[in-house]
């Protein structure tokens, strides 16, 4: 629903138009590293608990937590995939 109030409908096979390569999850995977690297750094300057928690949440959250939404919540009934879906192609392509 999101979606729709940012970006206008068009042709859905337009979507697969664009071939989707791990160079292209680097932002992704940013989004998890950055923080990751500044827990192992604070870790080192200064141990505290609380601070290896979060780090071992984080690393929980972006392994398991990822599979769990991408598997189980979203892309098992996004219809985007049937249809045909760049990231589908790219995380599934042994599967199919």
């Amino acid at each position: 629903m999101v979606s729709s109030w940012l970006f206008r409908k068009e042709d859905p096979s337009r979507f697969c138009e664009k071939e989707m390569t791990w160079k292209d999850m680097i932002p992704d995977l940013l989004l998890a590293l950055i923080p990751f690297v500044i827990g192992i750094v604070l870790l080192i300057i200064d141990f505290k608990f609380i601070i290896l928690a979060a780090v071992l949440l984080l690393i929980l959250l972006t392994t398991a937590g990822n599979e769990y939404i991408r598997g189980s919540l979203t892309c098992k009934f996004c219809k985007q995939r049937e249809i045909g879906c760049p990231a589908d192609k790219l995380f599934n392509k042994n599967q199919k």
